[in-house]
């Protein structure tokens, strides 16, 4: 255990830093496990070495970040938990890495974060790399990030068209009985992308990108044959790809295009699971630097609290068939 000091001459700063009532410090301490003492514009720091250099190093990006930022910024929670598990797993991180991934979407102003760590590494994979796997239970941010993403980049001008796809295939329930044509019977396969545009953006707005094609939404099968160039491109639910359409589906990549495929292994709804699309690219891309692939747990699940309990049983008691 050694004992470091660090110190702000700024006084208005070193509150900020400090938080209301000395709560960004009390945090810092609980996902830390170190003692940080106030005292003038002093901070004491009580940990071992590695973890107090770390610690030192939290203080300064803290630092950075508030001299960069109007007296009114103030650190939220998956700030701090962010930097702290960051740094202490010896991570790169920079003050601007926090600013960057709080998306702020035009026209509506809303802004969107990450509420976990795993969903901070997420979307910095989309906007660092090419392409992307995500794999994970339901909830925890998956298909709703990737759409955040594409929306960003479209109305930011860094894409032009926005393609969402799905495979349609039946989670214990057979497609023919579903009414309508082709494209009515293959809309609830769909509704979940249309469910997270519509939370971003208004109804007018989407259903007008949509005529333009602007906004692609459509089954996998449309995708053979194409190259979807300055696209942003996400495939959700692949782990009910089969290896075939999962390799179709990645070449179909243009020039400054990304893609972002989604998936969770455990609920696979192929008459064959080990023939999963999802299983086999994630085993055999693994090598390839510009592709990133990111494994999210129950402790991401960002939906109602219950749904991770639901998980979790789950998967104590195994898959059902």
């Amino acid at each position: 255990m050694i004992e470091s000091k660090f110190e702000i001459d700024d006084t208005s700063l070193f509150r900020r830093l400090c938080g209301f009532n000395d709560g960004n410090i009390r945090k810092i301490e609980a996902l830390s496990g170190a003692e940080i003492i106030p005292r003038g514009n002093t901070l004491i720091i009580k940990a071992p070495k590695e973890k107090n250099d770390s610690l030192m190093k939290v203080m300064h990006i803290m630092s950075d970040v508030l001299h960069h930022k109007d007296a009114s910024y103030e650190f939220d929670d998956f700030d701090l938990k962010y930097l702290v598990n960051m740094v202490l797993s010896g991570e790169s991180i920079q003050a601007e890495d926090i600013s960057r991934l709080k998306i702020k979407i035009p026209d509506t102003g809303r802004v969107i974060m990450p509420k976990t760590v795993n969903q901070a590494h997420y979307l910095s994979s989309i906007f660092s790399k090419p392409i992307t796997f995500a794999s994970g239970p339901a909830g925890t941010g998956k298909t709703f990030l990737a759409v955040v993403a594409a929306i960003h980049c479209f109305l930011t001008g860094k894409a032009d068209r926005i393609v969402l796809t799905r495979p349609a295939v039946e989670a214990g329930e057979n497609l023919g009985f579903l009414p309508g044509d082709l494209i009515q019977k293959i809309n609830p396969y769909l509704r979940p992308l249309y469910d997270a545009l519509f939370e971003l953006q208004s109804f007018e707005k989407i259903s007008k990108l949509i005529e333009k094609n602007s906004i692609e939404i459509a089954p996998l099968a449309y995708m053979r044959g194409r190259t979807l160039n300055n696209s942003f491109i996400i495939l959700d639910e692949a782990q009910n790809t089969s290896s075939a359409q999962m390799k179709m589906f990645l070449t179909r990549m243009g020039v400054n295009s990304k893609i972002v495929v989604s998936g969770d292994e455990t609920q696979i709804d192929l008459e064959k699971p080990k023939n999963s699309g999802l299983l086999h690219a994630m085993k055999i891309l693994k090598g390839i630097k510009d592709i990133s692939f990111i494994k999210f747990t129950k402790e991401d699940i960002s939906r109602h609290p219950i749904v991770e309990k639901i998980v979790a049983a789950y998967e104590k008691s195994g898959s059902p068939e």
